[in-house]
């Protein structure tokens, strides 16, 4: 079948005015060339101008159009002669001169081009909505780029939001359960607590509408709304009908829970979002009131964490650090380049502090934990962390839709890179050692003796050095261990003898850090506080 005139129109002149002469089969299922033309162009300049590593506008065009075989299996594109042909299995779609390799807006121009003109002749792309087109185009764009860069649509890109800085909610947690949203938490100081919710109510109507068409995320969606705004509810408790009026709140997700163990504060750390840094020192300032002198130590529990806000994590070591630095952040682009230091006066500095971290800790986990053992101020115990040691920023495009794209890489204090090797636990629990023995083996000098080499030799591995930094993961292999109490136990046992946690933390501390750290009194590293 010939190509149709319009599938040979030269993207160097291809503007809107052209994008609205076209057929009207065209504009089918919602697809608004006009607005894809900006949301493309947007998406390409930033991730050619901000990805950590150099990627031309070309390369990642022709991915994201070669992605929307991933609708239409048979669509392929091909460039041949300074010409980009899209092309199923017996007819061409269209074909376009290549722009410039750096020329974005022109490739968005291509990309936009192509996939409307694929519309005029491929079912199955012209019965994709737009959301599916542009999933398939950035998702292809950047999935060689590397593995943590992605796209989001507009309403996926508003629950990452939620879950980072919050959203307009009533503080509840539900489950479908027998077809019915019964509320299985009702958390503390939000709408629901002080308006009465109770664990076990079952919501019946949403400001006056009925729950039971709706799924999780129909309900979810009535629940929320603007900060400030009043929501009525309906719900069944027991066999009665009870009516609440709720006023909205910012509701941010709780990441961190406290256990007091004889005198241990134990904190859960399960990512680090907006309230994270205050919710921990709200509740060690909790601990330290209701345990006063008795607060022996505070253990960090980061496994399984995959991280979240760099600033969040940064903030969560300077509540133990007192000064120094506690990462750096290095890309390409000029304001990827930041460093964050500890600054003195909180009251965390006096503590002595156990990290745990498996193969799941990741990212801004990672930061705390490298942070806290290259100033001297934890011992870290577990197995090696992910290792994923790079920042994705945030880029919001004009669909309200969102790109997430690395763009720098995380340095430890000591310097070395995260990305690929992961923070080494100074004791390794991945082959469940006895506690006891343990801490016995530290006290005879016998325990992680040849430690402090291992992690000189990993602290100046170099990032391209990858047949090494694989012999040296191969030390403590990453695991899952978010639920193991050997782990705990350790820890806590660690905590209640002064001198093997003084002997563990010299076992990983650098050697400046180490010499600075041996100056002050003599029992600080031993828990006098």
């Amino acid at each position: 079948m010939p190509s149709s005139p319009f599938s040979r129109l030269l993207p160097a002149v291809f503007t809107a005015a052209m994008l609205l002469a076209l057929p009207r089969g065209a504009w089918a299922a919602g697809w608004d060339a006009v607005e894809a033309d900006k949301t493309i162009a947007f998406g390409f300049a930033a991730i050619v101008e901000r990805h950590l590593q150099p990627v031309t506008a070309a390369s990642i065009a022709l991915d994201g159009m070669r992605a929307l075989a991933e609708i239409d299996p048979q669509l392929a594109v091909i460039v041949q002669g300074g010409v980009v042909r899209i092309s199923t299995a017996d007819s061409l779609v269209g074909e376009y001169p290549a722009p410039a390799a750096a020329d974005s807006a022109g490739w968005a121009r291509v990309t936009v081009a192509a996939i409307t003109a694929a519309r005029l002749s491929s079912e199955m792309i012209r019965a994709a909505d737009d959301e599916a087109l542009y999933q398939a185009v950035f998702e292809g764009a950047l999935g060689k780029v590397d593995l943590y860069s992605r796209y989001a649509s507009a309403k996926e890109a508003r629950e990452h939001r939620a879950s980072r800085n919050g959203f307009g909610g009533i503080g509840i947690k539900f489950d479908m359960i027998e077809s019915e949203p019964r509320i299985i938490e009702v958390i503390e100081d939000t709408p629901a607590a002080r308006g009465g919710l109770k664990t076990g109510d079952v919501i019946l109507m949403i400001d006056g509408q009925s729950v039971r068409p709706l799924d999780r995320n129909g309900i979810s969606a009535l629940l929320r709304g603007a900060v400030a705004s009043d929501v009525l509810l309906l719900v069944r408790r027991g066999g009665d009908p009870v009516q609440v009026t709720l006023r909205r709140s910012l509701i941010v997700p709780k990441t961190v829970t406290m256990s007091l163990v004889g005198g241990i504060a134990e904190f859960k750390i399960a990512s680090f979002n907006q309230r994270t840094a205050y919710s921990l020192e709200s509740l060690l300032k909790d601990a330290k009131t209701r345990l006063g002198p008795g607060l022996t130590g505070v253990i960090l529990d980061l496994r399984g964490n995959p991280g979240g806000l760099l600033d969040k994590a940064v903030s969560v070591v300077d509540l133990f650090v007192d000064k120094g630095p506690i990462v750096s952040t290095k890309g390409r682009h000029p304001e990827a380049d930041n460093a964050f230091d500890a600054h003195p006066g909180d009251m965390g500095e006096d503590l002595p502090v156990v990290v745990l971290v498996d193969g799941r800790s990741a990212s801004a986990a990672e930061i705390v934990a490298s942070a806290l053992q290259d100033a001297g101020r934890a011992v870290v115990v577990g197995t090696n962390s992910y290792g994923k040691g790079t920042v994705q920023t945030v880029i919001g495009l004009p669909n309200d839709g969102e790109i997430t794209l690395t763009w720098s890489r995380f340095h430890t204090p000591s310097g070395y890179a995260l990305h690929g090797l992961g923070v080494l636990p100074v004791l390794c629990t991945g082959a469940n050692p006895n506690a006891a023995a343990v801490i016995d083996g530290l006290l005879r000098g016998t325990q992680s003796a040849k430690l402090p080499e291992t992690l000189a030799v990993w602290r100046q591995s170099g990032f391209d050095e990858t047949a090494l930094r694989i012999r040296l993961r191969d030390t403590c292999p990453p695991a899952r261990r978010s639920e193991a109490k050997a782990d705990l136990e350790l820890a806590e046992k660690l905590l209640l003898n002064r001198a093997a946690f003084a002997r563990a933390l010299a076992l990983s501390t650098p050697p400046r850090t180490l010499e600075a750290r041996q100056s002050r009194p003599p029992d600080y590293d031993a828990g006098q506080h």
